[in-house]
This record gives structure tokens, sequence and C-alpha cells, in this order.
């Protein structure tokens, strides 16, 4: 997911820089361009980096808000420029006067600070949403920006909001892109931008997110795009420009997964999983156990839900964030949700990721099958429908789209006698319904019996059934007098 940052230009219109953030790391960061998570992925072979992007404003002189620290080392000797010289005055590219970056504390952020003071002579604001990446990848994160440059880091718990509001109206549509994806980094990028405006007005600076996000909070943000002007053209360039600006990376050369991880998904790209033929290695795994090795004895769960959305399990109500945290834990140890999946990014070429969501496929498969005691035939194939489009809208970016809106309200309301409950069986690496139950069945057992009754009489299905075969039979009456000419 692509993460935004702010800038203050000498125009007086707001300017939104477009920055790469791939997240070596297995930090949340959203490094994914605004529009999907587009191909540009640190270690590809060309200047495919993945957007972030941060607004600017000149509008208002914050060079005194903080105090920011000289870069540590300079450029390469073919460059010949002093990293200072970004505190001094204008940078290589202009001068802008405050960022908010979206900061992970991974590769891409971390270069991004350094460059950005380099190149635009910008005190730099980093920005981290706490969407349940996990309390170690934000241990030590404050120190770790300000040695790269950084003059303050800002954190916000948004976990809960984020099941809330972003989660389970994916949940609750269906939403599922190309047959696999459950689409945890595309669902994590909008709530970070919009926390990442109440940032940017708090330290003084415009802040919006991805670019399709910016076209939708402010029409007139200009788009600067660093991954287009620098010279880093992959994950080993950006770590031999970290080390030259001694930037503290928790990556290496012989180490380059790309991953990105919050409370619903833990993605992984990059190495060996560029080539489509190689199998995961075991131990790059880590929300999940082999399912070789997940326990002998299978595991049973009710799963509450309460018009399309989850609120218990076993009985027990706990809030979003707790409820998927505790089926993480349960889904990981018997190897449930692992998906290995060569998708089709918006740009159109093709990209070969591996994905760990234990709790949401077992959320995923609950909802699913509730629906079918539910929803009628109709009403099922017609949302199937539209959850591809939701799909397609939320992995492209879209959140904030009247489009993507106007089809909740009618998940929302197609859901509303969704409620009930859900029995599912885990055992390495499966998950399989054991029962189903709901007030509101349209099932009926005096119906679907063999046995002729009042509601329902066999006979009545004759008729029914020459009718809706007529088409068939004439088409086979037609071949027949052909086949005598």
């Amino acid at each position: 997911m692509a993460h935004l940052q702010q800038v203050t230009t000498s125009s007086s219109k707001p300017l939104i820089h477009a920055l790469n953030p791939g997240n070596s790391s297995a930090s949340y960061t959203h490094a994914y361009f605004i529009q999907s998570k587009i191909s540009c992925k640190l270690g590809a072979k060309s200047s495919e980096f993945r957007g972030v992007a941060f607004v600017h404003r000149s509008t208002r002189n914050v060079s005194q808000t903080c105090k920011a620290q000289e870069i540590q080392a300079v450029m390469a000797s073919d460059k010949e420029t002093d990293a200072t010289n970004a505190i001094k005055g204008r940078g290589l590219r202009g001068k802008l006067n405050k960022v908010v970056l979206a900061y992970s504390g991974g590769l891409d952020t971390s270069v991004i600070v350094p460059w950005l003071r380099e190149n635009y002579g910008c005190e730099v604001v980093c920005f981290t949403a706490d969407v349940g990446q996990g309390i170690s990848e934000l241990e030590g994160l404050e120190a770790k920006a300000k040695a790269s440059g950084a003059c303050q880091l800002v954190v916000k718990d948004l976990t809960e909001e984020f099941v809330k509001d972003y989660v389970y109206p994916c949940l609750r549509a269906g939403a599922v892109y190309e047959r696999k994806y459950l689409l945890g980094t595309s669902m994590a990028r909008p709530v970070i931008a919009k926390a990442m405006v109440d940032v940017a007005k708090e330290v003084g600076a415009d802040a919006v997110r991805f670019e399709l996000t910016f076209f939708s909070l402010n029409p007139d943000l200009q788009v600067v795009a660093p991954w287009r002007e620098w010279d880093i053209t992959g994950r080993e360039d950006a770590i031999e420009y970290a080390k030259k600006h001694n930037v503290p990376v928790p990556v290496t050369k012989k180490s380059i997964y790309s991953r990105d991880r919050n409370l619903w998904h833990l993605s992984h790209e990059g190495d060996i999983l560029e080539d489509p033929a190689n199998e995961p290695k075991k131990d790059m795994y880590m929300m999940s156990v082999d399912p070789e090795d997940a326990p002998n004895k299978p595991e049973y769960l009710e799963i509450g839900i309460v018009s399309g959305i989850p609120v218990s399990i076993n009985g027990k109500e706990l809030s979003p964030a707790s409820l998927l945290a505790e089926l993480n834990d349960i889904g990981g140890r018997h190897g449930i949700g692992r998906i290995d999946m060569v998708e089709n990014r918006l740009v159109g070429m093709k990209s070969r990721g591996v994905y760990e969501t234990p709790g949401g496929t077992i959320l995923a498969a609950a909802c699913r099958e509730l629906e079918s005691l539910t929803l009628d035939r109709e009403a099922i194939q017609f949302k199937d429908m539209m959850a591809l489009k939701y799909a397609e809208l939320v992995y492209a970016g879209r959140w904030f789209d009247p489009l993507r809106e106007s089809m909740d309200s009618f998940m929302e309301n197609i859901t509303k006698t969704t409620t009930g409950s859900v029995t599912l069986k885990l055992y390495k690496g499966s998950v399989i319904v054991a029962s189903r139950k709901s007030p509101y069945s349209l099932y009926r057992e005096d119906i679907s019996s063999f046995e002729s009754g009042q509601i329902y009489d066999q006979a009545d299905a004759a008729g029914f059934i020459r009718l809706y075969g007529l088409p068939m039979r004439v088409r086979a009456m037609l071949e027949k007098e052909k086949g005598k000419m």
C-alpha cells in the first residue's frame, strides 16, 4: 500500500509527492502505488517502485517547528553534493518546506527521508499508522526515523477503525480479487490516507494519501513522483544509497523479501518468488505453521454473525480487532490461510505474491456459508457479480469512489438478514463447514424433503422441467431434421 507524505512548495498550490515504498522488512508499509499494488516494487529489474505520496504547501514557514538533523553522509562522489545543503536552502531539485512521510522503517521509506531532504531541502515528519502490524514493527521506530534524518515521528493506533470500517465492509461484500486475494494491503490504504490528512493538519502541512485518494479529497493537488526522478533502480541500489547516508535499514542483499503486514494479513514478494516456478521456502512464513506441522487433532469454532458482520467466537462477543487477532492465532497454528498466486496489477503486468491471512480466511468462509441459508439464488448471483467489481475498486485504490460507496449500501441492505452462526472445523490448513444456523434461514426441511407434502408436490416438477427444457428439445429436433436433408 502506498504511503503518502506532505511537503510544502514555493507554489501556492498544494503539491503531492508520490514516492516509492516496497517495504523490505516485515513492516506494515503500504508500499503500493495508489491505483493498485503496481509492480513497482524494489527488486524489480527496472525502476518499478510502488508509490508513496506526500503533499506540501509553502504557505506556511515551518522551519522553526523542528530542528532538522544533518545527514551523516554525502552523495556518491559523482554527485559532489553536500547533504547539508538540504537543510540550509534549496535541494538538488527545488525547495519544499515540510513533508509528512508515511513511514514504516523499512528500506524504502528509510531511504526516502534523506532523499527528500537532499533533493528538496525540507524537514521531514514521519507518520506511522498502527494497523496491527505487531509491536515488533513499532519498536525503535522513532530512533530509526531520526537516524534517517527525520525531525519527528507521529504514531496513531488505527487498528479498530481499520477492521471495523474497512475490513468488515469488504468481508460483508465478499470482495476477493482474482479468486484468491483477500485485499489485505489494499484495505489498509484508505484508513492510513484518512489519518494522514489529520496528521498533516496537526503539523501544519497538507497531507493526503494515494493519488486517487488525493483526487477524491482535493482535486487541486499536483503530483510529484520521486521514483521517476531518482537514479535508484532496484532494491540493491536502495541498500547502497542507505549505506552512503548512514541510514539504518533492516535488509541485506541476501535477504530481500518485500513484506507488508497488518492485522488482516502478511504478504511476501521478491527474492525467489520472482519466479512463479519456485516453491516458497518453509521458513518464509511468519503468521502460520506449515499445515504438515499443524496439530493432528481438529479444532471447532463457532462464528457468530449479525447482518453480515462477525461479532463473536464460540459465543464470546469481541471487538472487531480483538476478534480478528484471536482468529489469527487460532488459524495460524492450524496452517490456515496460505495463498500463493500470480495476480494482474492495475497497469496490466503480472506479479507473484504469497499471502498469509489466517483469521480472514476463517471469517470469509463463515460469512459465505451463512449466506447460503439467508440469500436466495438471484440475490447470491447478483451479489457475487457486485463483489467482483467491489474488489477491483478496492484493489485499484478507489475506496472513496462514489461507486464503491453506493455498492456498499447495497451490500449492507442485501445482508441485513445474514444473521446466525457457522461452526467450522480447522484441520491442517483446511477450513471445513460443520454446521450453519440462522433465524432467517430460507431452508425448509419440509420443502426440501423428497417426500411429497402440502407445500411442494414432486409431481409439480414435471411440467416445469418440460418447459425449462423446451429450448433444448427444439434445438435437438432442428438438428435431427437437418440430418435427414
